[in-house]
């Protein structure tokens, strides 16, 4: 069988099906969001401040989100940055860092200035963008100078799944060349893939070692109903992509691949503790994945079910976890 008789639903697809820190702050920072002591079975975990990579939002009176037609009717509106702090009132988040949505590609621009306008605001938690892009364009080279130097700006994504997107686009010589630009510039790359792609990540890491990249979603590797030759493979090329200094993974969005109100912390056990033992604990970085992490469950379900796998961690695992490697990976302060 070849790698791509067995690549699953794309995250795309996902959404689609779904319409049918720890104790003791080494930061010391009193006015940090703590988990509610009556809510929270792991509240002894998180009284650090928690970065959360991975911070969505759209407003659908300024931006056009094409996916958003067959999407679930739940995610058909506008989430804005007073329903985000409202989903997270009670999760212990200090910082965010925006998460590009995929607009329409002329949009590109307009999404980039509206979300580094919030992250100007001292109102809200945002601190940095990873803001959306086309590098199989020649054009991005221009595009990616051009926010280069804004302190707002950390890094860029292009959502590598889309039916317009096949396999090896990532491999083509302008997005090579495209993302060896972007560690030229001190910018960093993420993906979101298909799992059974991820080899074509461990190809263009290779390609540009000066490079950050940041794996999205665990891979988005489904934590039910899989095939066996799938987790073969998406392990294969997570290990291989962990031999890559200039590789991470995100703990994110994998909530979404299990069924609402019937998942617990132990269905996504496994593939969290493989990648979190896997990339080493230098090398992951907590996301939120908010909103679309509400068709399978609250932000705080999410949460509290992250915190609970890692419990029994050291504390400076999870420090690096939840805090401390969003700095460094991302470059932000």
């Amino acid at each position: 069988m070849t790698q791509t008789e067995f690549v699953p639903q794309t995250r795309r697809q996902f959404l689609q099906a779904g319409s049918a820190l720890f104790a003791g702050s080494l930061l010391g920072n009193p006015q940090s969001f703590i988990l509610a002591q009556e809510t929270s079975p792991v509240n002894a975990f998180a009284q650090t401040p928690m970065i959360d990579t991975h911070q969505h939002l759209w407003d659908l009176d300024l931006l056009n989100l094409p996916w958003l037609g067959g999407a679930p009717e739940t995610l058909k509106r506008s989430f804005v940055m007073s329903d985000y702090l409202s989903a997270t009132a009670k999760v212990n988040i200090s910082k965010s860092i925006y998460m590009e949505v995929n607009v329409a590609e002329d949009e590109k621009e307009k999404e980039a200035d509206y979300v580094i306008g919030l992250a100007k605001s001292d109102d809200n938690p945002m601190i940095s963008a990873i803001i959306g892009g086309v590098p199989h364009k020649a054009e991005f080279a221009e595009y990616a100078r051009k926010y280069a130097d804004s302190k707002y700006v950390c890094g860029v994504r292009n959502v590598l799944h889309d039916p317009d997107r096949p396999q090896g686009m990532c491999l083509e010589e302008t997005f090579v060349k495209n993302m060896q630009l972007l560690g030229e510039l001190g910018l960093t790359f993420d993906f979101c893939m298909r799992p059974g792609e991820i080899g074509d990540a461990v190809k263009l890491a290779k390609k540009c070692p000066e490079t950050q990249f940041i794996i999205d979603h665990c891979g988005n590797m489904p934590v039910q109903g899989f095939e066996p030759a799938l987790l073969k493979s998406w392990q294969e090329s997570m290990k291989a992509a962990a031999d890559l200094k200039n590789v991470a993974c995100k703990i994110s969005g994998i909530v979404v691949t299990a069924e609402k109100g019937k998942w617990t912390a132990k269905d996504l056990a496994p593939h969290i503790n493989f990648c979190m033992d896997t990339f080493g604990e230098d090398r992951i970085v907590f996301g939120g994945d908010w909103p679309v992490c509400t068709l399978s469950a609250t932000y705080q379900q999410w949460a509290e079910a992250l915190l609970d796998i890692v419990k029994d961690r050291p504390d400076s695992f999870r420090q690096k976890l939840f805090h401390d490697n969003a700095l460094k990976i991302y470059g932000v302060s």
